[in-house]
């Protein structure tokens, strides 16, 4: 038997008193397992904060990207409701059925008996009406069209030495600084350049050097050079020239632009055709009452009237 004081019965929150041994020892057993389940608990508790802390922050950021992928799909929306809205009366001027029934036709010709050996391009001819070019403001657009209608359109690279061996390496063709410096400014190497290749595309650095350089022989031919980054890839980059078209009125009241080709399918005309014509109406300055007529025509096959 053990005789405990009362500081030592506080301390272990029994009544004071003379307690067994035996007693003692169970009581502190007891108290330990207790203190341990309570840990327990508490580490348990912790873990599952954590893990809804977790899932909390995953819903928010799958949260967020949902917003961000929404406000895309609201801003392609909007850009394509802009346009729809310009161009409210294209379905009553040319229907789509009108326009799918001429395009069937140029591929039956093309693949037929009049078949050639090359690749015929489909064009779109536009003649304009109500529109003087002396007075009224000349218009100019381009746009980026869903299918390639110019495949073999050649592309040439202006680049440093690290855009110019990503070309090499891409095999397109490419003018560093130095060769540019050859030409020595003289008119007839500058335009024999400019008419080998159909389009340009220039490094950052080297678009300031052009003028230097080149003179406005790239410019008179309407062939200045688009600026790339060296973030950019080449070849998406070439492929975007390949599908961009563009209006631009000069002195006479006709346009004609390329679309496609016959090698494409019905529905790629269709789309390319229709996303052309509207593109077109929104440019000028009494939409469809400045449009006098619409032709689409293979390179050796005749013209299909739309309007």
């Amino acid at each position: 038997m053990l005789a405990f004081g009362t500081q030592r019965c506080n301390r272990v929150n029994v009544f004071p008193g003379i307690l067994a041994s035996e007693d003692i020892i169970n009581f502190l057993a007891l108290k330990k397992c207790l203190t341990d389940q309570t840990c327990l608990a508490v580490l348990s508790r912790s873990t599952l904060d954590k893990q809804q802390i977790c899932t909390r922050r995953t819903k928010v950021h799958y949260r967020k990207i949902q917003q961000e992928q929404s406000k895309q799909q609201q801003v392609a929306r909007l850009n394509w409701w802009l346009l729809d809205k310009k161009t409210s009366k294209v379905g009553s001027k040319v229907p789509i059925t009108r326009v799918r029934e001429e395009v069937s036709s140029i591929l039956a010709a093309s693949t037929g008996e009049q078949k050639r050996k090359f690749v015929e391009t489909v064009e779109l001819q536009v003649g304009l009406k109500n529109y003087d070019p002396q007075r009224d403001k000349r218009f100019s657009g381009t746009i980026k069209l869903p299918y390639i209608p110019r495949p073999k359109l050649s592309v040439c690279i202006l680049g440093d030495a690290h855009d110019c061996d990503r070309a090499k390496e891409q095999e397109m063709p490419f003018r560093s600084a130095e060769d540019l410096k050859k030409l020595n400014k003289n008119k007839k190497l500058i335009k024999k350049l400019a008419g080998s290749f159909d389009a340009f595309l220039a490094s950052e650095s080297m678009i300031k050097q052009i003028p230097r350089l080149l003179g406005p022989g790239l410019h008179k031919a309407g062939k200045f050079p688009t600026p790339i980054s060296r973030a950019d890839d080449l070849s998406t980059r070439a492929d975007e020239m390949r599908a961009t078209i563009k209006f631009q009125l000069k002195k006479v009241l006709c346009l004609a632009v390329a679309i496609g080709n016959v090698s494409m399918t019905e529905d790629e005309l269709v789309s390319n055709i229709m996303l052309a014509i509207n593109f077109l109406v929104s440019l000028l300055k009494k939409n469809w009452q400045n449009i006098k007529s619409l032709f689409i025509k293979s390179t050796m096959g005749k013209p299909h009237r739309l309007l």
